[in-house]
């Protein structure tokens, strides 16, 4: 499982798992702490137990998912090469799986927490992930990976700062401000998982959310009272950097700060050329961040809005999830219209998405800048035009296709079958482009080359926009146009500085291009990170072997839960890590940590 945690020998430091705050409002519940080595990289220990608990984000009691009783869940707050450890309780009443969107697991899918690569965890039962963010910095989120439970909450924040060694392309901001914009329905994830599998389209959401909080009540009209929202809360004259996450189902939306710039840093884990926005498109499952300067003369508070895109229905009008920024001089609450956009404007979304591009002279995770790896001077070995189409009736079930496949989970996921060699659970037949058959249920995966380049094009023929991901790697988004891509699509693609990410959006009636090195051994999803077209079968995965044998790739974890074909090998709990006995720490080291937590909490009684 990569570096032991026995091999720690002293404590390093003791943080919190967010922004750093006064030592007198530390709360030991939440505290991590981090155990540096001598001859290896920090571990950063996190204990979650998931259950459901009451909320009221709309004004109405209902059940979502909650982290340590958290809605949204807690920060990861951690630096590049730095392993995590989060043992997770699972107290739903169904089995629970979290991935962690964007995060790469290098030569370790055992951690990525999809069906293909893990069996699920068992309501009541316990699991500790293990994996180091390995070479990456940026801006991330996890979610809940099954059952449609993402519509219920489970999600939170990652956190990856750069070594102390590589310098930020921008100022170090005054604070760093999390914001999570999601649509919500009131129904819960099962009835809406119902509906989905019974062929009803999920319609237009209840409301949208911001961490968690309805809107602010901007119209009295639209908004009831007594809905508690979010204020942020800023120092005039500062900056801030706001990393915001799209976690909701289904729809595309446009972020803005009522009167403030959006200068655009960093995407995904990839720093970008700095541009300002007066307002960005963020499509389901993308992360963005901006530096956001307090250079206003706060005659009155300002609005943050998160509102819906590319919807043209009047109900639609009455969704917007609405926040409030505060300046500490402000001299009044907002109010007014909120700031005006054009919501079906899809020529406009698509050359901001062009516009965005990588910042080829900024070091990231490592001190080479970015652009030093040129994509664009690489031989492509595979093309994939991956077509997906509207919900079709197959085998007398409601589903979703790629290429004309709806993928059907085998009950032993595809990571365990290849690692006990098990025939029959998947096929390595994925076609390169739609077949002239019928829609089928199949078990189909993409045969990709170890260290190949592969060039997928998404060719959406649906009537929405769809965003797609790809777990274990960033890929380059090159280029996306309206129209059936062509070969001679190829001469509009961006070989210099497209943006490299893991998540892209793909206009209705168009396509997305990207190119990916296939580097990473593993088998990774690559999924349409809408829920409801996921949910009814638009995924496959890319099983990515490293012909020869690689000791550095992790092997099969010693807690590992079986099902399917191997049930018979599971024991009648889970191993967890047990916390107390994870770090070999010496007599001197004991003192000093004890030594450490006392003075930690006299401080805090002053």
């Amino acid at each position: 499982m990569g570096p032991k945690a026995t091999k720690i020998k002293q404590i390093g430091a003791l943080k919190m798992a967010s922004l750093p705050v006064p030592l007198s409002h530390v709360s030991f519940f939440f505290f991590l702490f981090v155990v540096s080595s001598f001859a290896g990289d920090p571990y950063v220990f996190y204990d979650w137990t998931v259950s459901y608990i009451t909320a009221s984000p709309l004004g109405d009691k209902q059940q979502v998912i909650g982290i340590n009783r958290q809605f949204p869940g807690p920060i990861l707050n951690v630096t590049t090469n730095w392993n995590v450890v989060v043992n997770v309780k699972n107290d739903l009443d169904e089995p629970l799986l979290f991935t962690w969107n964007g995060i790469q697991h290098r030569k370790n899918s055992w951690q990525d927490g999809v069906s293909g690569t893990n069996c699920p965890i068992p309501a009541g039962w316990n699991w500790t992930y293990e994996f180091q963010v390995k070479d990456q910095i940026g801006s991330f989120f996890y979610f809940p990976s099954l059952n449609f439970q993402r519509a219920a909450g489970g999600y939170g924040g990652i956190i990856i700062n750069n070594r102390a060694v590589i310098p930020l392309p921008f100022g170090m901001p005054d604070g760093d401000i999390n914001i999570f914009i999601s649509d919500w329905y009131t129904k819960s994830h099962k009835g809406l998982r119902k509906d989905v599998e019974n062929g009803v389209d999920l319609g237009v959401p209840d409301g949208i959310l911001i961490n968690g909080y309805g809107p602010y009540r901007y119209d009295s009209t639209l908004v009831k009272d007594g809905i508690v929202y979010q204020i942020i809360n800023v120092e005039p004259g500062k900056t801030y950097r706001f990393r915001v996450h799209n976690v909701g189902i289904s729809t595309s939306l446009n972020f803005r700060i009522q009167n403030h710039n959006l200068l655009l840093v960093e995407t995904e884990g990839s720093y970008t050329v700095q541009q300002n926005y007066s307002n960005m498109d963020i499509h389901v499952g993308q992360s963005y961040s901006f530096l956001v300067t307090m250079d206003q003369n706060a005659s009155t508070d300002y609005y943050i809005v998160a509102s819906p895109r590319f919807v043209n229905s009047s109900d639609w009008s009455k969704v917007n999830g609405v926040a409030v920024l505060h300046y500490s001089n402000s001299q009044g609450p907002a109010s007014g219209p909120l700031p005006s956009l054009n919501d079906y404007d899809t020529y406009f979304s698509m050359n901001q998405a062009r516009s965005i591009r990588w910042n080829v002279s900024a070091g990231a995770a490592r001190p080479n800048p970015q652009g030093s790896f040129k994509y664009g001077d690489i031989t492509v070995t595979d093309v994939y035009v991956i077509l997906n189409r509207p919900v079709e009736l197959i085998d007398g079930k409601q589903r979703t296709t790629l290429n004309g496949i709806s993928y059907l989970p085998p009950s032993t996921p595809l990571k365990l079958a290849q690692q006990f060699k098990i025939p029959g659970v998947y096929k390595l037949d994925f076609p390169n482009k739609l077949m002239n058959r019928p829609p089928k249920l199949d078990t189909s995966v993409i045969n990709g080359t170890f260290k190949g380049f592969m060039e997928i094009i998404f060719q959406n023929n649906d009537t929405t926009v769809q965003s797609y991901h790809l777990d274990g790697y960033a890929f380059f988004v090159v280029g996306m146009d309206f129209g059936v891509w062509t070969e001679n699509s190829r001469s509009t693609y961006n070989k210099w500085d497209g943006v490299a990410r893991s998540t892209t959006q793909v206009f209705p009636g168009a396509w997305t291009a990207i190119l990916v090195s296939l580097d990473n051994a593993g088998i990774w999803n690559l999924r349409a990170q809408n829920l409801d077209s996921w949910y009814l079968g638009q995924e496959t995965y890319i099983s990515v072997v490293n012909p020869e044998v690689d000791q550095s790739e992790v092997l099969l974890p010693e807690n590992s839960i079986y099902c399917g074909i191997l049930s018979s090998l599971q024991k009648d709990q889970a191993q967890r890590v047990n916390f107390s006995r994870a770090t070999s720490i010496s007599g001197s080291s004991k003192t000093v940590f004890i030594m450490l937590i006392i003075a930690l909490i006299g401080h805090s009684f002053r």
